[in-house]
């Protein structure tokens, strides 16, 4: 049996369709972001760690002890999920605290899940 593929059969171009998709278009530099973002949420390791912080903010010693991982491999990644703004830090005397940035990272996390959990 030989699998369709997923093809139109036939050709036909609904412009109406095509010139509504053009005009809600992604700015290139939004697709560079948001493409950013998921290649960010899409590594294991950050995926925990953002998913660690949806309880509370916690430290880069607290994250490692959680992950099994070492202080110096977690700081990197937190610092790759700072500078896409997906995560915040304070400082209190030597340490640093992190958190979710805001309430879309949390969005985001919980949707896939409930993705996830759908499928």
């Amino acid at each position: 049996m030989r699998k369709r593929a997923d093809t139109c059969e036939s050709r036909v171009i609904h412009e109406g369709r095509v010139s509504e998709a053009r005009e809600k278009a992604l700015a290139p530099v939004e697709v560079d972001r948001a493409c950013r973002i998921f290649k960010a949420m899409g590594d294991p390791t950050r995926l925990k760690i953002l998913w660690a912080l949806q309880g509370a903010e916690m430290c880069v010693c607290d994250i490692a002890a959680y992950l099994g991982a070492t202080e110096s491999a977690i700081s990197h990644q937190l610092r790759n999920l700072r500078v896409l703004d997906l995560v915040a830090n304070r400082r209190e005397g030597t340490i640093l605290y992190y958190r979710l940035n805001d309430d879309h990272v949390s969005d985001l996390l919980k949707v896939a899940l409930e993705h996830v959990r759908e499928g």
